[in-house]
């Protein structure tokens, strides 16, 4: 079984987990170990899975080779914690996996975690006000204009007349458009956006649209400085002057311009211990908890470079202003403080680029509830952003332009005519986009196997119907859908979990069965004289 890149949608992170389970069990060396003077069948040392699991999740293109030989550690402690592996004595259930010579082993059957069910989001209907809808104040009367001439065709198409002058016609007012609708614009189109970025049919599973703020979104495009950093209006929610300082010290070492030259040895290690410190403490991630979802989809494009950083410039303006200038902040500075050849070491058993990434990526990414691969996937994704923090922190001036056109269109005066259907201002054409052929396959291998995934699960999972049943339905699905059915169930094993076994009452023992066994000659003393 090769590893296969998981695309964005919902239950990626869990999609993810149940991959890695299957490719370990069935990729792991297992041979037999002695240990306390006993052997042990099928089972592995504890610093062969670190070795063996390290170089799949770094050629694995869904983490790449930026996985580190401790974040693999932390995965096993995981998987023991699962029960996904146990010791050769069968324990299980704490995180207290090392990398040593201790023996482990897998259970008969390694749980996949089962995909969650949400309740779905209400779709938010967004009301805009209509054309024909006059504007109080505003007479509807016909108001004479100049007649002006217009070719035969248009003429009969619009008024199935000869040629002539063009009748009395009235000017319609739309409603003067609220900032209350404005925002709502806003909203929708940059959704609608990120949803086309992402190629997913809707954001529900991904995302509460109702805790997108729209007001988060207009200011992260309008109120920035030449930079693109954005300006925040409350000032309380800047950085600290200190924290501002240590970060302008690192980007520009060793020449700053805000703290003397450093008198003692060391002293880039304890600046830079003070940046972690502060952003260690926050009780939210800036990619904040709700938008963990969209995040790790994102993920599922980093191997399509540009689709990959449009859909994170548009994710990154859903955030709140004071999240997205932290973070604006603070990748610029690790961008460049990765680049500097002047900067001593900061660490002594790792490289600055790893230590950039191991200090701040929890505090960039993760989950709200247990997520058991959000580690990874957060350093996955703070590598991404380093690389292009510039592009992505800037404010998609395409969408920016798309947005303001549309506005400038609904405020327009319309011009109707007598018995015409059709009006004179008309939205602007929409068109095609042809996709290459790899593109068109992989929307079409994802857009028909999960729903049969999802159609799977809710199968294996439904409680109300009877066991002869669910073997029946089960059996149909996996002759009509094989490659499904092998995904869920990749050994017997995890099959036979839906199943278990029901006791068996013994048998009555026959009489017969009952008559003490043939007894052994027994060799008695002799009375020969």
């Amino acid at each position: 079984m090769e590893p296969r890149l998981v695309g964005p949608g919902p239950y990626r992170a869990t999609r993810l987990w149940n991959q890695t389970i299957e490719l370990f069990r069935e990729g792991m060396p297992l041979r037999r170990h002695r240990s306390l003077f006993k052997n042990y069948e099928c089972c592995f040392k504890a610093s062969e899975a670190v070795d063996w699991l390290h170089k799949l999740l770094r050629c694995n293109q869904n983490f790449g080779p930026e996985v580190t030989r401790n974040q693999t550690i932390q995965l096993l402690k995981k998987f023991l914690k699962n029960h996904v592996i146990e010791d050769i004595k069968g324990r299980w259930g704490k995180e207290d996996f090392e990398d040593d010579s201790h023996l482990y082993r897998f259970p008969p059957s390694s749980p996949l975690k089962p995909y969650p069910t949400r309740p779905p989001y209400r779709k938010e209907v967004i009301k805009f006000p209509d054309w024909n809808v006059p504007e109080a104040g505003t007479s509807q009367e016909h108001i004479p204009v100049k007649p002006f001439m217009m070719n035969s065709e248009m003429w009969f198409k619009r008024h199935s007349i000869a040629i002539g002058e063009v009748p009395a016609c009235r000017l319609v007012h739309r409603q003067e458009l609220t900032q209350a609708n404005i925002e709502e614009i806003w909203k929708s189109m940059t959704l609608s956006h990120l949803q086309k970025d992402l190629g997913l049919d809707s954001l529900d599973e991904v995302l509460d649209t109702k805790l997108v703020n729209p007001k988060h979104i207009i200011h992260n495009v309008y109120n920035v400085n030449k930079q693109g950093i954005v300006i925040l209006e409350d000032k309380t929610k800047e950085l600290p002057h200190w924290v501002l300082s240590a970060m302008k010290c690192l980007a520009n070492w060793p020449s700053c311009s805000d703290l003397k030259q450093p008198t003692y040895l060391g002293f880039e290690r304890d600046v830079f211990k003070t940046i972690a410190d502060y952003y260690g403490q926050m009780k939210e991630p800036l990619l904040t908890f709700h938008l963990f979802d969209v995040f790790v989809s994102v993920l599922g494009l980093l191997q399509k470079n540009k689709k990959a950083i449009e859909a994170l410039r548009v994710s990154c303006l859903l955030l709140p202003p004071e999240n997205r200038k932290k973070l604006q902040l603070l990748m610029k500075m690790m961008a460049r403080i990765s680049l500097n050849k002047d900067l001593p070491p900061l660490c002594d058993s790792a490289g600055t680029r790893t230590l950039m990434v191991q200090a701040f990526s929890r505090c960039i990414l993760c989950s709200k509830d247990e997520v058991d691969l959000d580690e990874l996937l957060a350093a996955k994704l703070v590598t991404f952003l380093m690389d292009n923090c510039q592009e992505i922190l800037n404010v998609p001036s395409s969408l920016q332009t798309v947005i303001e056109e549309h506005v400038v269109h609904l405020r327009r005066v319309q011009i109707k005519y007598a018995d015409a259907d059709t009006d004179t201002t008309l939205p602007a054409p929409s068109f095609c986009r042809q996709i290459s052929t790899d593109e068109f396959e992989y929307q079409r291998v994802n857009g028909s196997q999960e729903p049969l995934a999802a159609l799977l699960e809710e199968i294996t999972m439904n409680k109300e119907i009877s066991v002869k049943d669910k073997k029946k339905k089960l059996k149909q699905f996996q002759k009509s859908y094989p490659e499904v059915y092998k995904e869920r169930f990749p050994t017997h094993e995890s099959e036979a979990v839906l199943f278990p076994e029901k006791n068996k009452q013994k048998p009555q023992l026959l009489m017969w069965a009952l008559k003490k066994p043939f007894q052994p000659f027994q060799r008695t003393r002799s009375f020969r004289m």
